[in-house]
């Protein structure tokens, strides 16, 4: 794992500065501290920071082929790349290291653009062709990991993250309105947009040419649901074998490895299939809580389930508890290292489990994206009981006459969506703010649903033929997956330079789940069915059988307690972005709901995030960096 960045100019007689590549590497530092390396050639320049995990002497990049004509700079990791490397030894390649970067050196000349479609992997690299003057970009099939860039008349710059683009000269630190829209909305941007006007994220599963012809972007993977599986094919045997060889895969490491362990099925599944893997291992477990006021343990905690769990495989558990003061004060340091407004909660305490992790190991596995992949989520489960309710004559225009009785909220809400087709009704079951508070708070004629139509459209059209379910699927990995989850998890253990996998997000594993039948997903209100099905027997009952929790933060109590006095100085302050982009008497109406039985702490929250990025990013009038590891985490021995 490791940060990359790069700058091509366009006109050939220019050089990149190496002081403005040195510039770029240092401000992504944290995600490689063991080395670092440069390529200059003229008008181009790549950079590369390292975090050592596969062939620790011999992986320095740059890497070059046999005649140096192509380098790349990688970050990820290619699980394949053994497999990989023997073929193209076969071949005739020569390797000088035993680096899976390498292997996509080979790979690239073998067989041009569509090597990427033999990388199994988290990855994103920029590739230099000087025969050709071609630079490649190519970001891997979900969106595990991170590639912003600019496009502008004199060069193009990439980088890891849009702190590195913004060491480059030229590049305005504008907002982007489209996207501040959109952000009130989800509380997170969609790609390809960002909150920066002219910085763009490359989409997962897609690569970006850039030649003398232009820059150019294409998709070179996509999911693609099936009605049935093949015949003759076992499902719960085939997923428990996808599954075990994704481990199996992602255990490849030269360093120390663990676990996020919640206590929840798809974290502790992830912690059984290693233990089969390595029998008689201690594996090391990880868990992150709260305390509350009183220094007790908060009823949001799950440490019970995440003990459980250790103990039924012999693990080493470690443990972390955090309040409502190391939440207030790391939420500038959450912002500089997320680049962009994201108002997810639990960015916080994966910092602080990401943090108390590095102390032992270098990479950790975690059970991410099985929900989107498996269909987890209860939202699928009241999606799918509205849909239903539609196919009752006249209940979509009797739940949308009733709704208009009743004051706004849910219940409201929901009777109102029953006159809704799944798309228009989808977009607004995770909103940070309903649409009316937030065209009254932007004003100037807003109309928040038109920019969510335009991320959603495209995508639930392009499975119009799927069941409801998959197509509520494939939206979420399309937008919600990687520009929220698989975002907040780079970006959190990248800030600790830790190399998070996860193994629910093999690609192959995706696509066997998109061929499954609907009733494997979820049936009966319950989720999961297939792993659950898979980890009878494996996992205990009491874990097995949970609902699903998420990543429980108690910010509801915390911004109206502890909280409250700084929510309000911060964005009711005479300086205040918040009162330069937003109405200030709704403005100052969301910060009084504090006072009422009002609940407003996630429009607070994504105010608040925003406020402080456009401080950071935009006016530039606060100042942060990395903090080390000593500084913020007080490690707990678990009981």
């Amino acid at each position: 794992m490791c940060g990359i960045c790069g700058i091509v100019k366009f006109d050939a007689d220019d050089s990149v500065s190496p002081g403005l590549l040195d510039a770029m590497t240092d401000r992504i530092s944290h995600r490689g501290p063991d080395d670092f390396g440069y390529f200059l050639q003229g008008p181009v320049g790549l950079g590369h920071r390292r975090l050592s995990i596969i062939d620790i002497g011999g992986g320095k990049q740059p890497i070059f082929n046999e005649d140096g004509s192509i380098v790349i700079v990688f970050n990820g990791e290619i699980y394949n790349y053994a497999e990989l490397t023997a073929g193209l030894i076969a071949r005739g390649h020569v390797f000088k290291t035993r680096s899976d970067t390498e292997t996509i050196v080979h790979a690239y000349e073998e067989y041009g653009d569509d090597c990427v479609t033999r990388l199994r992997g988290m990855f994103a690299f920029a590739l230099w062709d000087h025969r050709k003057q071609r630079l490649l970009l190519v970001r891997d099939h979900l969106g595990i990991k991170p590639l912003y860039y600019y496009h502008g008349r004199e060069s193009f710059v990439f980088a890891s993250e849009i702190k590195s683009l913004l060491e480059a000269p030229g590049i305005p630190r504008a907002v982007d309105e489209t996207a501040l829209n959109l952000y009130l909305s989800l509380r997170y941007v969609p790609g390809p947009r960002t909150m920066f006007r002219e910085i763009f994220k490359l989409q997962p599963g897609h690569l970006l040419v850039v030649d003398s012809s232009g820059v150019h972007v294409r998709e070179y993977w996509d999911i693609k649901y099936h009605s049935a599986l093949p015949s003759g094919v076992d499902a719960i045997k085939e997923f428990d074998r996808l599954l075990e060889e994704s481990v199996r895969l992602q255990l490849i490491s030269e360093v120390p490895l663990g676990v996020f362990l919640s206590g929840g099925l798809d974290s502790s599944a992830i912690l059984a299939v290693m233990s089969r893997i390595h029998k008689g291992e201690r594996i090391k477990t990880f868990s992150v809580g709260y305390e509350g006021a009183d220094g007790r343990e908060d009823e949001n905690n799950e440490f019970q389930y995440a003990r459980q769990a250790a103990r039924a495989f012999g693990a080493e558990h470690h443990e972390f508890r955090l309040n409502a003061l190391d939440f207030c004060d790391f939420i500038p340091q959450l912002v500089w290292h997320l680049d962009e407004p994201l108002a997810d909660p639990s960015c916080i305490p994966l910092y602080f489990i990401a943090k108390l992790a590095r102390q032992y190991i270098t990479v950790v596995l975690s059970g991410e994206g099985a929900d989107e992949v498996l269909a987890g989520y209860s939202i699928y489960r009241k999606m799918l009981a509205i849909e239903n309710l539609r196919h009752i004559p006249f209940a979509g225009t009797i739940g949308g006459r009733l709704a208009s009785t009743l004051p706004s909220g849910k219940v409201q809400n929901y009777l109102r969506m029953a006159g809704m087709a799944l798309p228009q009704r989808y977009r607004g079951v995770s909103r940070g703010f309903y649409p009316a508070l937030q065209a009254r708070l932007m004003g100037r004629d807003s109309r928040p649903d038109e920019p969510l139509d335009q991320v959603y459209d495209p995508y639930f059209q392009a499975v119009s033929q799927a069941s409801p379910l998959n197509r509520m699927l494939y939206v979420d990995a399309k937008v919600w997956l990687p520009d929220d989850l698989l975002l907040k998890a780079d970006k959190m253990t990248m800030a600790n330079a830790l190399e998070l996998r996860v193994p629910f997000l093999d690609h192959r594993l995706v696509e066997f789940a998109a061929q499954l039948p609907v009733s494997m997903k979820q049936q009966g209100g319950i989720g999961k069915r297939i792993l659950r099905r898979s980890m009878q027997g494996v996992l205990p009952d009491s874990i097995l059988h949970r609902p699903k929790k998420g990543f429980p933060v108690p910010t509801h109590t915390w911004l109206r307690g502890q909280l409250k006095e700084f929510t309000r100085e911060t964005l009711l302050a005479t300086d205040s972005a918040c009162r330069r982009y937003f109405d200030p008497g709704v403005l100052g109406e969301i910060v009084g709901g504090q006072e009422t039985a009002t609940d407003r702490h996630q429009e607070l929250w994504t105010l608040v995030i925003f406020e402080f990025w456009h401080r950071i990013f935009i006016e530039q009038r606060m100042s942060v960096t990395s903090r080390p590891a000593e500084d913020m985490v007080q490690v707990m021995p678990s009981t």
